[in-house]
């Protein structure tokens, strides 16, 4: 889970937060930057900070921190690109996780696919968030939650999944092949796939009690 920028600094020891503190101001100064004012060849500081923050700030606190200079530069699709290509599979996973925080509408979804077109467990978690959940169209997110299933990343991950499972009837027919050839090879099949099967149901989660018939008041002749 992402921390905020509090839950860093009271983690984080004094070298590490000095460091952040600068790696976030040039970021600001960066978004706030005249674009004119740049020739758009160097690589802006702020980006060369990202790569590094694992080693000023340790692994465990990696993700935030690249996250949170992702917003602070409030980047540009063409630096998330570049952070996500270049980048180890850590800053990828960043990047996957901090999409949603920026203001890209659909445009970096090429990198949601292809992390979900690679067998990293990590990036596939990632790469199923709510970004996807906004994103994806309906064919697509179908086959990430199989993605999901057949990978062994747990379906907690899929971000609005009983909103998007939801009386999916394709889904319930692509999960019940998917079982059924997992049975015909003696595979076991993913305990995940009949949570995500149940989500399909189009009845409603909580249908409301019938109503009881109200007895008839007596009349005279009765």
């Amino acid at each position: 889970m992402l921390k905020t920028r509090k839950e860093l600094d009271a983690e984080l020891d004094a070298l590490a937060r000095a460091w952040l503190d600068t790696a976030l101001t040039e970021a600001a100064d960066h978004a706030t930057a005249d674009e004119a004012a740049t020739d758009g060849t160097a690589t802006p500081e702020w980006e060369l900070r990202f790569a590094a923050a694992g080693r000023h700030c340790g692994q465990q606190h990696a993700d935030s921190v690249r996250s949170l200079l992702l917003v602070e530069a409030r980047a540009p699709l063409p630096s998330v690109t570049r952070l996500y290509e270049q980048g180890t599979a850590a800053e990828r996973r960043a990047v996957l996780l901090t999409l949603d925080r920026l203001d890209l509408g659909a445009t970096a979804l090429p990198l949601v696919e292809d992390a979900l077109r690679t067998n990293d467990t990590r990036l596939v978690a990632a790469a199923v968030g709510p970004y996807a959940a906004a994103h994806l169209p309906p064919h697509a997110w179908r086959h990430a939650v199989l993605k999901c299933l057949f990978t062994g990343v747990p379906v907690d991950a899929v971000a609005r999944l009983g909103e998007r499972a939801h009386g999916d009837a394709e889904l319930a027919r692509m999960l019940a092949d998917f079982a059924a050839e997992r049975t015909a090879a003696g595979r076991e099949v993913p305990p995940g796939l009949r949570t995500v099967l149940a989500l399909t149901d189009p009845a409603p989660e909580h249908a409301p009690a019938p109503e009881r018939a109200t007895p008839a008041a007596p009349t005279e002749e009765s």
